[in-house]
């Protein structure tokens, strides 16, 4: 793992401070977001982690109804062979998110494990 030293004006680092333990994953969904046709779901996530969640609270994260049931309708339209090729890259991207989230939650749950 990378050490990142960087300086910051004092009020973003007021904002930062709090979250600091949820930076990494905001990042890279923030980065994410930046390309994506999935931005909404990114931008769901992002707001989450910014709330300060608690370990609990991470562990029983789910992305938002709207986020699922379009994952689900693309998952139907893949497996009709029905996909456009912008539909294909956010399924792509949605998959990508999911897979950020679940390895996350995996990271919290090995963090809580280890302070009992």
């Amino acid at each position: 793992m990378v050490q990142v030293m960087m300086q910051l004006p004092d009020q973003l680092a007021e904002q930062i401070l709090p979250v600091r333990r949820w930076l990494p994953i905001v990042l890279e969904l923030g980065l994410a977001r930046l390309k994506t046709p999935a931005a909404q779901t990114s931008a769901e996530i992002i707001e989450f982690l910014l709330g300060n969640p608690t370990p609990a609270e991470v562990m029983t994260y789910h992305a938002s109804d709207r986020s699922q049931e379009r994952l689900q309708r693309l998952f139907a339209l893949n497996s009709a062979g029905l996909l456009s090729e912008a539909e294909q890259a956010e399924l792509t991207e949605l998959e990508r998110l999911e897979h950020i989230v679940i390895l996350f939650k995996a990271q919290v749950a090995d963090q809580t494990r280890q302070v009992f």
